[in-house]
């Protein structure tokens, strides 16, 4: 592999096509700008030939700030990469920057799943020189531990591929959390429609036991758009009013040694056993107990 770094015109270079991480031109990336501007860049980018371009393998975000900064030309290395070792570069040369995003994560490994698959071998990612015998054990466990993962998360993230382009907005934004929108990937095209169409319209987004009770539903055949709003609409367990006491405050009226639980066991059977509800209307108050 060739490391040498030579200029080139912004011209000549190309994205990789379909690659999993987002650049938009946000603070970070102005912030990379006006560093390019104000000392030039410091790591060259890694790209390759094809045809009679050179496709960006590593500095996307690099080559942007570039552009911003109307730089005409740009340091790079030029390497020999053939299309699945050029895939598992990019996803690693981009793995380790901070934020990564739950949906660049899901394209990234499964970028990498597709291209280990393929290739058939584990590579060295820095020489690119084959490391040991034929690599024939599943290409999720040998990424899950390079991540210090477990295959299974790796699978996980991989099938939020499934999801549509809305509800994986969703989940990188926090409006949906990762175990839920987990099982949403496993719901068909148009029943993720459905699904987000209620979402907008009731601004309700599902749990962890909703989103796998859909998934069932799914499975089964059983979902259509009244279904869908009737999970939505089901009250969640963290979303219950809840009497709060003080349990010290409690304890003054119990024998010492007595536990919470006993304590409430005792006040639901003094609540039962006597007649409040009568004393609270007595005096103006209607609650029912």
């Amino acid at each position: 592999m060739n490391y040498n770094a030579e200029l080139v015109s912004l011209n000549e270079l190309v994205p990789f096509p379909n690659h999993p991480y987002k650049v938009d031109i946000n603070e970070d990336l102005r912030n990379l700008q006006h560093s390019i501007e104000e000392r030039g860049i410091d790591e060259p980018l890694i790209v390759r030939r094809v045809n009679d371009k050179l496709q960006i393998i590593s500095g996307h975000r690099r080559f942007l700030a570039s552009k911003l900064a109307n730089l005409q030309n740009i340091p790079v290395r030029i390497v020999d990469l053939d299309d699945d070792q050029a895939a598992i570069m990019l996803v690693d040369s981009n793995l380790h920057r901070r934020n990564v995003l739950h949906s660049e994560l899901a394209f990234a490994y499964k970028m990498k799943f597709d291209a280990l698959k393929h290739q058939g071998k584990v590579k060295d990612d820095l020489t690119m020189c084959p490391v040991g015998t034929k690599y024939n054990t599943d290409s999720a466990e040998h990424i899950a531990r390079q991540e210090g993962t477990s295959r299974r998360q790796i699978y996980r993230y991989i099938h939020l591929t499934n999801l549509n382009k809305e509800l994986l907005e969703y989940l990188d934004q926090g409006i949906i959390s990762f175990n839920p929108a987990v099982e949403l990937s496993y719901l068909k095209d148009d029943e993720q429609e459905l699904l987000l169409d209620a979402i907008k319209d009731i601004n309700a987004t599902p749990s962890l036991s909703q989103a796998q009770y859909l998934k069932y539903l799914s499975k089964n055949g059983e979902i259509n758009e009244d279904i869908v709003y009737e999970v939505l609409e089901e009250q969640k367990a963290n979303q219950k009013e809840k009497l709060k006491i003080d349990l010290e405050s409690l304890s003054k009226f119990f024998p010492r040694g007595t536990t919470p639980k006993e304590m409430t066991e005792w006040i639901h059977y003094l609540l039962e056993e006597n007649d409040f509800e009568k004393d609270f209307i007595k005096d103006g108050i209607d609650l029912k107990i």
